[in-house]
């Protein structure tokens, strides 16, 4: 008979499951807010803003975005993780199958339903993929690379390079609306619920200050849980007592 699964073996199939699910439904979640028409998040506007200019789908082009900022990393001394490659190879064609099945919408009342339901399934998927601790997204790396090179603080980091994006994107006719807006006001808060939920216990709790927290794609730094961050920062000694006994401090 086959030994059973030890514990360890059980937390690493659930981080790859959550990991790859998270991406899965990620891309799913682009795909509905895209088909929404309502706008979407910075970095998808540069994407949809590409895929107008050049007429690449719009998956292989969050592919190539992924990858051209993974690239970023080499000058700040990043180093991805297994996440970060996965973040850049599965978003997009996640995204593309979503959007060859998903109808593009336009009655209104259709239009917020359907951005509502791709940023619940967004939230659930963040909560997902960077719970499983696997590294940061190819974007969270170039935020936290510039943020220890420069000394800048995060958040205008964070703002600049989202700000410059979304004006590219802009500029080459990607889609700014009220989806843009709820995206930036909404997201971390909800990520800010899921993540902590879906977090496979284990190292250090992510942390990031609020105000970064408006593209939740690479939100591996992520959303504070002072639970968690509590917990890591408590030394685990023994006890006097017994060999088998643990006392915290």
């Amino acid at each position: 008979m086959s030994a059973p699964l030890s514990a360890s073996h059980l937390v690493w199939t659930r981080r790859i499951a959550q990991l790859l699910v998270g991406l899965a439904l990620y891309g799913l979640a682009l795909a509905l807010m895209l088909r929404a028409g309502i706008g979407v998040a910075p970095w998808d506007v540069l994407a949809q803003g590409i895929t107008r200019q050049t007429g690449l789908p719009f998956g292989l082009v969050v592919n190539i975005v992924g990858a051209a900022v993974l690239l970023l990393w080499i000058p700040i001394r990043q180093r991805p993780g297994v996440g970060t490659i996965a973040n850049v190879l599965l978003i997009g064609p996640s995204a593309q199958l979503g959007l060859a099945f998903i109808p593009q919408q336009t009655a209104p009342v259709f239009q917020v339903l359907v951005f509502t339901s791709g940023l619940v399934v967004l939230a659930i998927a963040t909560g997902l993929y960077i719970g499983a601790r696997f590294g940061p997204g190819p974007r969270d790396g170039l935020m936290t690379g510039v943020h220890k090179r420069t000394g800048w603080p995060i958040w205008i980091v964070r703002t600049g390079i989202e700000l410059s994006v979304l004006v590219v994107g802009f500029l080459l006719g990607g889609q700014v609306g009220i989806g843009t807006l709820a995206f930036a006001l909404l997201v971390g808060p909800m990520v800010n619920i899921t993540l902590p939920l879906l977090r496979v216990p284990g190292g250090p709790a992510p942390v990031v200050e609020p105000a970064t927290a408006s593209d939740s794609r690479d939100h591996s730094q992520a959303l504070p849980d002072r639970l968690e961050r509590e917990r890591a920062n408590r030394k685990m000694v023994r006890s006097p007592g017994s060999a088998t006994d643990w006392a915290l401090r």
